[in-house]
């Protein structure tokens, strides 16, 4: 069961969108939005210098810290692609109201053609993503409350349906608390 203070927490593959319609639900629901890709640039420098540089086991572990840090602050919180990988961070959103952005390869492609995305390098970014999106589905579908695509339409609309359901009036409860980080 979801506490009052729950943050409304995005997960999904990779060029979902999870960034875009997380910061205009917060928007919309005027409460803080926390990502923890950025938050990791912030503090630790690019992701992909990371990935080179240290490696995606050192990443991870500052992906952790940072969705730590997201879900107690409340809000909307969007999470990396494979921050669900861990299993702390899974246990964690047992607490929070967990939202599943999906999105078709073909739509995908377009979104993150000629990214810098470190798991999207190599030969076939599209081919490896769908690799990617495969593996991980299973968590997110154990993971998510409701599943939202934005394949189609424009994102307002999915942003619209998404903050009706998060509303207490029409969904589960909302609340924030000022000043919790």
């Amino acid at each position: 069961m979801t506490s009052p203070s729950s943050a409304v927490v995005l997960i999904g593959p990779m060029g979902a969108g999870k960034t875009s319609v997380g910061k205009k639900v917060a928007r919309a629901l005027e409460v803080p939005f926390f990502d923890t890709d950025a938050a990791v640039s912030r503090a630790h420098g690019p992701i992909e210098r990371l990935f080179a540089e240290r490696g995606e086991t050192h990443f991870r572990a500052l992906e952790r810290e940072a969705v730590k840090e997201g879900l107690a602050g409340g809000g909307v919180v969007s999470l990396g692609g494979g921050a669900v990988l861990d299993p702390d961070t899974r246990a964690d959103l047992a607490r929070h109201r967990v939202v599943l952005l999906t999105v078709a390869p073909r739509v995908v492609a377009t979104r993150v053609r000629g990214s810098s995305r470190p798991l999207l390098a190599g030969e076939d970014p599209l081919e490896r993503w769908t690799r990617i999106y495969e593996e991980r589905r299973p968590i997110y579908e154990q993971l998510a409350d409701v599943t939202f695509d934005t394949s189609s339409g424009p994102l307002q609309t999915v942003v619209e349906r998404i903050v009706d359901w998060a509303r207490p009036d029409h969904g589960a409860p909302f609340t924030h608390l000022e000043g919790d980080s």
